[in-house]
């Protein structure tokens, strides 16, 4: 059973880090910008599953072999990295989206890109291996099903988080979208700031 006081405590510390401007929040801003509401909420569920997918990793102890080896760490870091910047191109030689229906693309693809993404993010990588199990009470038992739920809460903090920041980043394309010129430049801003993270990825983080 996990501890309350341990619970808030990983909960107050997940949601600092989650409203703290990184890849996921870039990543979610840069869709919204570039594709409007549905897909930055999708994005941001994407980067929420990606996420507890590094919890289970964590949780089973693949963790440990990535934060002791520095090859595991990099081909991680910039597979993420390549793909934003992959996505980051697509979006600036997209045609200027329909602003009644933004990029006609199926949730789920949506959905899976935020996976990818979230799954690689170097800041939620470093945090997991490095907190999450400080917050266990490996005396309580049942070590692997405290993080288990200590992550999930997490990530639904996150959800939450990248959720709002895509809400307002949709918000703000609504008010540019009335001129066909300024949606076309927002559309290029989008695709510019996944290509800008996707570098910044790929050049920070462990180097050992």
């Amino acid at each position: 059973m996990v501890d309350l006081h341990a619970l808030i405590a990983f909960c107050a510390m997940s949601l600092l880090l989650s409203a703290i401007p990184g890849p996921s929040v870039l990543f979610v801003v840069g869709r919204a910008l570039a594709h409007g509401r549905r897909a930055a909420l999708s994005s941001a569920l994407g980067n929420a599953l990606g996420g507890y997918f590094l919890v289970i990793a964590v949780a089973l102890g693949l963790g440990t072999v990535v934060a002791h080896s520095a090859l595991a760490f990099t081909a991680i870091k910039l597979a993420g990295a390549a793909y934003l910047i992959f996505l980051g191109v697509q979006a600036m030689r997209a045609p200027a989206p329909d602003l009644g229906d933004p990029q006609p693309v199926p949730g789920s693809q949506r959905i899976w890109e935020g996976v990818l993404v979230g799954i690689s993010n170097p800041k939620s990588i470093v945090f997991l291996m490095a907190v999450l199990p400080q917050f266990v009470d490996r005396e309580a038992g049942g070590v692997i099903a405290q993080m288990l739920v200590l992550g999930l809460a997490g990530a639904l903090l996150q959800l939450a988080s990248d959720g709002v920041w895509g809400l307002m980043a949709s918000a703000a394309r609504g008010w540019f979208g009335r001129s066909p010129r300024r949606i076309t430049q927002l559309t290029r801003t989008g695709g510019a700031s996944m290509i800008g993270l996707g570098v910044t990825v790929a050049v920070t983080g462990r180097a050992d």
